[in-house]
């Protein structure tokens, strides 16, 4: 739990007494690696911090899952569409190491917005983290190459690359996974 307030430190100062109310309201949860943290058609109900582990977001299909993104430790996860419109989630979000959830309801986070003096700014940091991680994954699949998207995984995550799967890398950056074995081969000549 210090990780969280080490992470809110970093742009908002919190009293003890604001900490209090927020980490009273945190729930840890453990999902074993291969768990579906969240089902597609499921509601979601939560916004959780990756104490530890990898989650990967994915479409399921009969024959392939299309994997759209990754969530590493040290960050808030979340369908946050789902969470916020209450609708049933269009995607699954899978736990692809032994995953450490510090999670929070849509209504405990209601009551830290109104009773702590710094919780609507904790709020709009969170929404403001997971859009910007969107928006660079858009621009991403529109701008650039299969291998500069490769590249820039492995430079922000480095030690964490070699736990995802080849296939679950490869669906991310839009390439099969033969073809991100000719990328992978590439870069290490």
């Amino acid at each position: 739990m210090d990780n969280i307030r080490k992470y809110f430190n970093e742009f908002v100062a919190q009293s003890d007494e604001d900490w209090a109310i927020f980490s009273s309201k945190l729930e840890r949860v453990e999902f074993p690696k291969k768990s579906i943290i969240l089902e597609k058609g499921k509601r979601e109900k939560f916004l959780s911090f990756i104490a530890k582990g990898i989650v990967r977001f994915n479409i399921p299909k009969p024959d392939y899952d299309f994997t759209f993104g990754f969530a590493f430790e040290n960050t808030f996860v979340s369908g946050y569409d789902s969470f916020l419109t209450k609708t049933p989630s269009l995607y699954n979000i899978e736990a692809i190491a032994d995953c450490v959830l510090w999670r929070i309801n849509c209504e405990d986070l209601e009551t830290v917005y109104d009773s702590t003096s710094i919780g609507d700014r904790i709020g709009r940091k969170i929404a403001e983290e997971l859009y910007l991680k969107k928006m660079k994954r858009e621009m991403s699949l529109l701008e650039d190459t299969a291998k500069k998207r490769y590249l820039d995984l492995m430079s922000e995550q480095p030690q964490l690359i070699k736990y995802i799967p080849q296939k679950y890398l490869a669906s991310y950056i839009g390439i099969r996974p033969q073809s991100l074995s000719r990328i992978r081969k590439e870069i290490s000549i």
